[in-house]
């Protein structure tokens, strides 16, 4: 089967075209055959495309809106100068996957998408005003392009059902979480439960012995504790503002420092949270950039403090959690590091990692160092009491793998 993986924002579209079938799953011999990301959407648009074993595309081209990207990216596959193999034309897209990032707690899985679970969806939009309704337009141009293929929704929160309510329950009025469901739900769910089948998969033993930790590290980032094979906590909560600190988002704060600034800076509570979301993290504090790499650079090159400052904050932040994380879990079986930041920078962590002797956790600095652009790497010291892992997440395979099995109507083992 051909799945379409759509990952739609408010202004971007990302694909991958992915050949999978259970044998294929089974022996991890799925295939991308094509992949490809519009953003600026809505203006000139930037555009990459590439069919695997071919020079990408780059190109720049005014796009109005979701449908019009999807109808570029359609123009481009039946293009016969593009030879994606096994693709001649539409007819050889078999089911499209799309990833959804807020189910709430009605969704727990994966589902096919019809009339009934769009609804569902859309009500789920004042719990994720700036993500859900992209991912509908995605949706939207998805069923008006390929009317009668198969359509699954994969949900970012859905890996986090599992939570028990001492962990996803907020200490406020309790009948606020009866009203309006204000709880914490968790995201990159995808993320994290795909390394967790990896590093499964990697030690070779069953899903109820899989008790880690897992580090999603990119301009979003999140910590998920894995205990049995199931979510346990994350720092994600209601909204992906919540948790560790990010390339603009703030991660935790006190909650009154809201209020204080709507009354000290006399500016509105949407304005306070755009600079929560898009002008704090890395980008707030070091007053440079939320890219890692450059703030990396500026720290080496020109020994500059607020960058030196963000990136120490950044790494403080992920050590908090891993000592929380340890105690909740009564200790862990390794560590894993994934995302743009955990599967490419050795420095942020060796910092993350740095001083928790007590735990026993040691990295091999060598293979630390090594361990860049690689699918997967052990990189901790053979007496290390705790494994550190580096393994490249891939949620397009996982919304792939989904979308074939709640079409066939196979469970999902994993």
């Amino acid at each position: 089967m051909n799945v379409l993986v759509l990952n739609c924002g408010s202004s971007s579209v990302k694909f991958q075209i992915i050949q999978t079938d259970l044998e294929a799953i089974k022996n991890d011999q799925d295939k991308m055959l094509a992949k490809g990301y519009l953003e600026r959407i809505g203006s000139q648009a930037i555009i990459t495309l590439q069919a695997i074993g071919q020079p990408p595309l780059r190109t720049a081209e005014p796009i109005r809106d979701h449908k019009a990207a999807l109808n570029y990216i359609i123009r481009w596959i039946n293009d016969p100068n593009t030879k994606i193999e096994g693709i001649k034309d539409l007819s050889d897209i078999h089911a499209i996957g799309h990833r959804i990032v807020h189910g709430a707690e009605r969704f727990k899985k994966s589902i096919l998408i019809d009339d009934e679970v769009i609804d569902q969806i859309e009500e789920c939009i004042p719990l994720a005003p700036l993500h859900n309704p992209a991912n509908l337009k995605g949706v939207y141009a998805a069923r008006d392009v390929f009317p009668g293929v198969p359509q699954v929704a994969v949900f970012d929160t859905a890996f986090h059902s599992t939570m028990p309510e001492e962990n996803y329950l907020y200490a406020i009025p309790y009948q606020l979480y009866r009203r309006f469901k204000i709880r914490r739900y968790g995201f990159h769910g995808t993320s994290h439960r795909y390394i967790a089948y990896r590093y499964r998969k990697i030690k070779g033993i069953e899903r109820e012995q899989v008790n880690i930790i897992t580090l999603h590290l990119g301009n979003g980032c999140s910590a998920c504790a894995i205990k049995n094979g199931f979510s346990l906590d994350t720092s994600m909560g209601m909204t992906p503002l919540e948790g560790l600190v990010m390339g603009t988002r703030s991660g935790d704060i006190d909650p009154a420092i809201i209020e204080f600034l709507i009354h000290n800076e006399g500016t509105s509570i949407e304005e306070v949270f755009n600079v929560l979301n898009k002008r704090s993290g890395l980008l707030g504090i070091s007053g440079l950039t939320n890219d890692m790499r450059d703030l990396l650079a500026e720290e080496q090159e020109h020994n500059d403090r607020r960058a030196s400052l963000a990136i120490n904050i950044f790494c403080n932040r992920i050590k908090k959690y891993i000592g929380a994380y340890l105690a909740e879990l009564n200790g862990a079986d390794a560590i894993c590091f994934t995302g743009g930041i955990g599967e490419n920078s050795p420095e942020v962590r060796r910092r993350c990692l740095s001083n928790l002797d007590f735990f026993g956790i040691k990295l091999d600095d060598e293979l630390n160092e090594k361990a860049v652009g690689i699918k997967e790497m052990k990189i901790s010291a053979p007496d290390s009491r705790i494994e550190v892992y580096v393994i490249a997440t891939n949620e397009e395979l996982l919304i792939a793998r989904d979308t074939l099995r709640v079409i066939l109507n196979v469970p999902r083992i994993w």
